[in-house]
């Protein structure tokens, strides 16, 4: 297989290299992510500076491309770019947090991913639901499995996997749910600050709404103990309302 990786902690993050590493053995990896942190950037492309693209090292071994732009924009510059072959995988993560509820909106690692959906190409986001000691092992391991699966099974144009593993030893994973998009969101506010200058700034912070009344949602599988893989796609429009709105007189 053709594999192409990518993320949004930043080419040199530790999640990126335990996927390309455990792909290798799968297929042909390469890597095009950003050259920095782009957490958040949603698929945000860069369309009025150029894309400055660089060799990356890992141990002072060749990685990757380490680019100046979006997880949306590597994939772009994968693809059509950089890969002499269309990739028949497109990965993206490892993330460190997990990606869950409305939260993917803003994603950079689901929109890496999205990306690819839209190009034409199999494609999944991965992530392990911490931000401290992170244990990239079974993500790894699982994103091959899932890459296997690939080989035999096909996704619906423009869907792609949401995967979101809890942070515990691969031993007391309970197992592999299939999951729907919990409507759990972050809940934000600012702090309101001064600098050494006495100029007034905003620090945006805020915590994950974890509760959610679904048994089959993402939040719950991994508060269960299991993986969750999440088909989404980005067709957002709401059919059971267009009648109803088509009612509307809006012609008028």
């Amino acid at each position: 297989m053709e594999i192409l990786i990518t993320n949004d902690d930043g080419i040199y993050a530790e999640g990126i290299y335990a996927l390309a590493k455990a792909l290798g053995k799968a297929g042909n990896v390469t890597v095009v992510a950003p050259d920095t942190q782009r957490s958040a950037v949603g698929h945000a492309i860069t369309i009025a500076d150029p894309l400055r693209v660089t060799p990356a090292k890992h141990n002072g071994k060749f990685f990757g491309y380490s680019a100046s732009g979006t997880p949306a924009d590597c994939v772009k510059l994968g693809i059509k770019s950089i890969m002499k072959k269309s990739p028949d995988l497109v990965l993206s993560g490892i993330n460190l947090g997990g990606n869950l509820g409305y939260n993917i909106l803003y994603s950079g690692t689901v929109s890496g991913a999205t990306e690819g959906a839209l190009l034409g190409i199999p494609s999944i986001a991965i992530s392990l639901d911490t931000f401290t000691k992170p244990d990239f092992s079974a993500a790894a391991a699982f994103a091959v499995k899932l890459s296997g699966l690939m080989k035999k099974r096909s996704l619906p144009p423009g869907t792609l996997l949401n995967v979101n593993l809890p942070n515990i030893a691969a031993s007391k994973i309970k197992g592999v749910r299939v999951t729907n998009q919990s409507r759990t969101s972050f809940n934000d506010w600012f702090d309101k600050r001064t600098d050494p200058h006495g100029n007034t700034y905003y620090w945006m912070t805020g915590d994950f709404k974890t509760k959610d009344a679904d048994r089959d949602s993402d939040v719950n599988a991994l508060k269960a103990g299991y993986i969750s893989v999440t088909p989404i796609q980005f067709d957002l429009t709401d059919y059971k309302f267009i009648s109803e709105l088509q009612n509307w007189d809006i012609k008028r």
